[in-house]
């Protein structure tokens, strides 16, 4: 490895490797990577006192850092949480390799038969912050669709990410796949990440995961094309005709079961029909302990202009008041994120509206936001979720992780 203090060097020492090791897993076997990915799963679950002695440095540096509580519960593992990341591994794993798919298949009067062919997309840089799962999740998507991948994680989760990308290297090695498909910058030094998102030689899209902050400077400087999602601003409507018990349950989950996460929701929007249940709602989110901040209901304070698309990422929401639908979903586009919006009710026309009109990457009914997740949707894990509109959308799993290719057969066929 290069001199750390001469990030240049060492970022472009990365990326060589990185582009090595992706023309090997372009046509590694399906059976290597879900052997590394379990053998990683191994490695996590035998190591994971390494991996909680870690972590308690991370909090440490976060606590002296002046995280917020919801930060910190970003950044903290625990056995129940390791457990959780070897499931993803494992779910990842088990998962159908989408390299080779066909995706489209056809014959052309010409003679030609044409097939739409899964692919990988080469080398992914993973830049987030706090959350080191992502560590796994992301080098396990990464290699399951046959891109080697650079991963770098916060400062604050900076040894408990080595700890689990030591793991993620074991399960490379004891499958015989090259060690450099998953890498991790190995310094907090920002300049690491000025440096990845110019790396078009190198590095063919960028995934941003983390706050505000981040992922503005990702999308305003990268020229590597980004995946990416800058706020999660949910919105949850409450309709003339929700069910009141499903209302409840739903709203106190999407807030309260963890609130740093970017599928909690951040506004109510209660139809004027249904201000006796928004009211009851507004008041059990407070004994909840959550600071409502409500026009039209009597909440915790009055709103301001400032609350409609804020992401409080903390037991703190926004609620109003809205006449029609129509007002709801014409809220949820001026201050939206189009991320996850949910509908809470029982006519299907007024559900059917709903969903026409908002263009968010997912869009729930009766459901907690909380399921805004790779891992809840059936991909084992996911990198992020990406609320762009071109390529991928939405929770990004393995098979979001490919491009195609058109793979075309003749038999000694010209064209006239």
């Amino acid at each position: 490895m290069k001199d750390l203090n001469d990030i240049p060097a060492v970022m472009a020492d990365l990326g060589t490797r990185a582009k090595a090791a992706a023309a090997q897993l372009a046509f590694a076997p399906a059976q290597a990577k879900t052997a590394a990915l379990n053998a990683a799963a191994d490695a996590v679950w035998d190591r994971r006192a390494e991996i909680i002695a870690a972590n308690a440095q991370d909090m440490a540096f976060g606590r002296d850092k002046g995280l917020s509580d919801a930060m910190l519960d970003r950044l903290m593992l625990d056995e129940a949480r390791i457990q959780g990341m070897c499931d993803g591994l494992r779910a990842v794993a088990a998962q159908d390799d989408p390299v080779g798919e066909v995706i489209a298949e056809w014959d052309r009067p010409t003679g030609l038969h044409i097939r739409r062919v899964r692919t990988p997309l080469g080398v992914v840089g993973v830049i987030y912050e706090s959350r080191p799962n992502v560590t796994a999740d992301a080098g396990a998507l990464c290699l399951k669709a046959g891109n080697a991948v650079i991963l770098r994680g916060g400062s604050e989760s900076f040894h408990s990410s080595g700890a689990i990308h030591a793991c993620l290297v074991d399960g490379l090695r004891a499958a015989g796949l090259p060690e450099d498909a998953i890498q991790r910058v190995p310094t907090r030094d920002r300049a690491a990440v000025s440096e990845m998102l110019t790396m078009v030689d190198m590095i063919d899209v960028i995934v941003p995961r983390g706050g505000k902050g981040l992922v503005g400077l990702v999308q305003r400087e990268a020229r590597v094309p980004v995946f990416a999602h800058l706020e999660g601003i949910v919105h949850i409507y409450i309709d003339a005709a929700a069910d009141p018990q499903k209302t409840m349950d739903v709203v106190l989950n999407a807030k309260t079961r963890r609130t740093g996460i970017c599928g909690a929701a951040e506004c109510l929007l209660i139809h004027k029909d249904a201000l006796a249940l928004g009211q009851d709602v507004v008041t059990m989110l407070m004994e909840a302990g959550v600071e409502v901040r409500a026009e039209g209901l009597e909440g915790s304070l009055p709103a301001t202009e400032a609350d409609w698309g804020m992401e409080y990422l903390d037991m703190k929401i926004a609620a109003k008041a809205v006449d029609t639908i129509d007002e709801a979903v014409a809220h949820i586009r001026q201050y939206g994120s189009d991320h996850t919006d949910c509908i809470l009710t029982e006519d299907d026309e007024a559900a059917e509206r709903f969903c026409e009109r908002l263009d968010s990457a997912i869009l729930m009914r009766n459901a907690s936001t909380q399921f805004a997740d790779g891992g809840e949707f059936g991909m084992g894990a996911e990198i992020g979720i990406a609320t762009g509109k071109m390529h991928a959308r939405g929770p990004v799993g393995a098979a979001q992780l490919t491009s195609f290719k058109y793979l075309v057969e003749g038999d000694g066929t010209i064209r006239k």
